[in-house]
């Protein structure tokens, strides 16, 4: 029987009251070249569960890159968006699995999917979103924003500012924001704080520029982390470890 929610302690002071979590669908294949990765799978529902016990209120969006990417069909000759359609559909296979190791660890989740389908998830609904929220249930917003032509990036920033979210929490393989790829030169400055135009300005790929807009216009901090160290999640969240927070000058 699934628990009900975790109260912080009296003394507990955390930065944040909600959080959204975006993950991209890479994230869940672990070492595979495509699909899901049960371990991984596990291994992000622990990390969650973990910041759940602190009294957090957690929502999620995640990717379907490690199934099917709509650009990259469209790049292939497929209509965009009927390849984009076909991507939303792999996001809720992922929101799908992601649910059920969250249940396997006694935590309430509620999968609500953009595009209608009654059968496998809840219908998006605000108040309804708001109210399992409020009851201390992760919710896993599906199907993206169930328009084409919008990524998940924004799908996140999207749902972030429909529930009041403090912070969007960007989980990805490097910790935090770079001048350049870490990996092709190892002197690449990090940044610990860097305004939301400078990332737009700079390119630097953070999330795209409609979800950075979004974001800026909500006054809605990003904080790009790495989701691939176990525990890393919950560190974060109470403002420790190596990130990057994009945010107002």
């Amino acid at each position: 029987m699934a628990t009900t929610k975790t109260k912080p302690s009296e003394n507990a002071s955390y930065p944040y009251k909600r959080v959204m979590l975006k993950m991209s669908g890479e994230v869940l294949m672990g070492d595979k070249e495509y699909g899901l990765d049960s371990c991984t799978v596990k291994r992000v529902a622990n990390d969650i569960k973990e910041v759940v016990d602190l009294g957090i209120e957690v929502c999620v969006v995640v990717g379907a890159g490690n199934i099917f990417r709509g650009v990259s069909g469209a790049a292939e000759g497929m209509d965009r968006t009927t390849a984009d359609y076909m991507g939303m559909l792999g996001i809720v296979i992922n929101a799908l699995a992601l649910q059920n190791a969250l249940e396997k660890l006694d935590i309430n989740t509620r999968v609500l999917s953009a595009i209608r389908m009654d059968s496998i998830c809840e219908p998006y609904i605000r108040r309804r979103a708001m109210r399992h929220m409020e009851k201390g249930r992760v919710v896993i917003f599906a199907a993206g924003t169930g328009n084409p032509y919008f990524t998940t990036d924004t799908g996140a920033a999207l749902r972030a500012s429909e529930m009041d979210c403090d912070v969007i929490m960007k989980g990805t393989k490097v910790d935090g924001v770079y001048s350049e790829d870490p990996k092709e030169n190892p002197n690449a400055e990090h940044y610990d704080r860097i305004s939301y135009l400078d990332v737009l300005t700079k390119d630097l790929k953070v999330m795209d520029a409609t979800a950075i807009s979004l974001a800026r216009e909500n006054n809605i901090p990003i904080v790009i982390f790495s989701v691939m160290e176990k525990g890393n999640f919950s560190k974060v969240v109470q403002g420790n470890g190596k990130y990057t927070v994009v945010a107002c000058a």
